[in-house]
């Protein structure tokens, strides 16, 4: 009988993870991501769910800053 061992990197502790986040998807869109992961022959689907994730909020994370007056004000 053989034995089957991974070797993984010790990761920090600050870099486990830990929390646990979920969602629901209707059938179109659970279709949809489907489709995206087989054409694109992604094996990870948490981690690309991650990266996804992660990603979009990084890039929209820099137009999301605090202004002292709203966008109607500042176009007077």
């Amino acid at each position: 009988m053989k034995s089957t061992n991974k070797k993984t990197k010790a990761s920090s502790p600050q870099l486990q993870r830990t929390k646990k986040a979920g969602f629901m998807l209707n059938e179109e869109e659970y279709k949809l991501v489907s489709f995206y992961l087989n054409k694109y022959k992604i094996s990870n689907r948490s981690r690309w769910f991650r990266e996804t994730i992660v990603s979009h909020i990084l890039k929209t994370l820099d137009k999301d800053y605090p202004t002292l007056f709203d966008e109607n004000e500042m176009r007077r």
